[in-house]
């Protein structure tokens, strides 16, 4: 039965967007894009758009809680370049949890006088360790109130932009303030991962009232909503904030943009609403990845201990525990400005093949031509823009991100080959016996 109507499932879209992102890269944003920070959101925005667009086809013609996997899948077989995707795609939601971590630890510090390596890594274990612990006695224990808590961060996220309105120096954004043209497009591929979100629509499509309708809309309102809240955030920020202030809160720069106006009691709002949105965000991705790792072990694109799924909450287990395990070692040792890195590339990867996939079948998704090509060359370009650079300045993220590539497609190759055929023989001799 279907029971999400159009405001639900924008808010899912917007959820999915404004949930730890933004609070974790925007002083990344301002350290390249300086005065054009909000530019640099823009030029995100519209990647994040066209890619919409390409989603929006797909899920009114593929409705599946497979989402990305479906498409993919649809377009391109069962093959390699499909096998490594899921798995791709399983591992670039760890790096997102991760990139959550860092940012609740980076906000709770604020709330310590003493602070230390220990007490650090301890909030970014303490921040992935509990939701997986909530997940595994009770998954919908935070989802129950998601609706909340996305209501609560946007309205403080509005607060501090009418608020702070009236303190903007629009000189700190003039041109000549600006980064190079090329620093500027690198830091809205850095900051890519905070768009990542609104693809969750997809997993719900079979949940949508009216999807042929529904589905475009929240999808495209989602994306445009989340476009403009971010670009007036980043006025506000640049505004009215001296750059050297920003850049020595760097890992908390939103916190910071709320003092002009609302003082140190702005400061512990903003702080606290970054916890409360980071540490859902954390619980929601935990859930998410372990029900993708079971959807795809399902289909034997994954080892069936990620099929352990338990009868009464209808979680898998293992795949909560893998998915914390890997998040902690990833947070723990990956930096913030790596992880936001490897985030974004991931993402841009995932879309880019997504959007290749609907330009294979646009006349089967009834996709304009023009606009899914120009989605995957945006997709391709901002993905190598964004490499390039990380390589001159950054190459330990670009090995592990290469990395990640290497072991998904290791992966196909070994267990593609040897082990999900022998489990497709299995379930089909199981299969003929529950026939007989």
């Amino acid at each position: 039965m279907r029971s999400i109507g159009l405001l639900g499932a924008i808010s899912i879209g917007i959820g999915g967007m404004v949930g730890g992102g933004i609070f974790a890269v925007l002083g990344e944003a301002v350290s390249l894009a300086h005065g054009a920070t909000a530019v640099a959101f823009g030029i995100a925005g519209l990647v994040a758009i066209l890619t919409a667009y390409s989603y929006a086809k797909f899920s009114v013609v593929y409705q599946s809680e497979g989402g990305t996997v479906t498409f993919i899948d649809k377009a391109f077989g069962d093959n390699i370049l499909s096998g490594s995707v899921n798995l791709m795609l399983w591992l670039s939601y760890l790096v997102t949890i991760s990139l959550y971590a860092t940012a609740f630890a980076s906000y709770g510090e604020t709330f310590f006088t003493y602070k230390s390596i220990w007490l650090y890594h301890g909030l970014i274990s303490v921040s992935i360790i509990l939701p997986a612990v909530i997940n595994l006695v009770s998954a919908s224990f935070v989802g129950k109130s998601e609706t909340f808590i996305v209501i609560l961060k946007v309205s403080l996220l509005i607060l501090v932009i009418v608020a702070g309105a009236s303190y903007v120096d629009t000189e700190r954004m003039s041109p000549q303030n600006w980064g190079t043209p090329f620093s500027i497009i690198v830091a809205g591929m850095i900051i890519f991962v905070a768009y990542e979100g609104f693809e969750l629509i997809a997993n719900s499509a079979e949940d949508i009232e009216n999807p042929d309708k529904n589905l475009p809309r929240a999808f495209y309102a989602s994306v445009i909503i989340v476009i403009a809240l971010y670009i007036l955030i980043s006025v506000i920020t640049v505004g009215s904030v001296s750059e050297d202030a920003l850049m020595q809160a760097k890992d908390y720069a939103l916190a910071i943009a709320a003092e002009p106006a609302l003082g140190h009691v702005g400061f512990v709002l903003v702080a606290s609403a970054a916890l409360l949105s980071t540490f859902s965000a954390i619980n929601a991705t935990i859930y998410g990845n372990a029900r993708l790792g079971y959807i795809i072990a399902k289909d034997g694109k994954l080892p069936r201990s990620l099929m352990d799924e338990e009868k009464k909450s209808g979680v898998p287990f293992k795949g909560v525990l893998y998915t914390t395990v890997l998040s902690l070692i990833l947070a723990n040792t990956i930096d913030l400005t790596e992880i936001a890195i490897i985030g974004s590339a991931g993402f841009l990867l995932i879309f880019f093949i997504v959007n290749l996939s609907a330009y294979k079948l646009q006349k089967e998704i009834d996709a304009n031509r023009i606009i899914v090509s120009l989605s995957s060359i945006f997709a391709f370009f901002a993905l190598g823009t964004l490499l390039y650079h990380t390589y001159s300045s950054n190459p330990r993220a670009v090995v592990i991100f290469m990395s990640f590539i290497i072991v998904s497609v290791l992966f196909e190759l070994i267990y593609g080959r040897y082990f999900r055929g022998q489990f497709f023989d299995r379930r089909y001799k199981n299969v003929q016996k529950e026939k007989h």
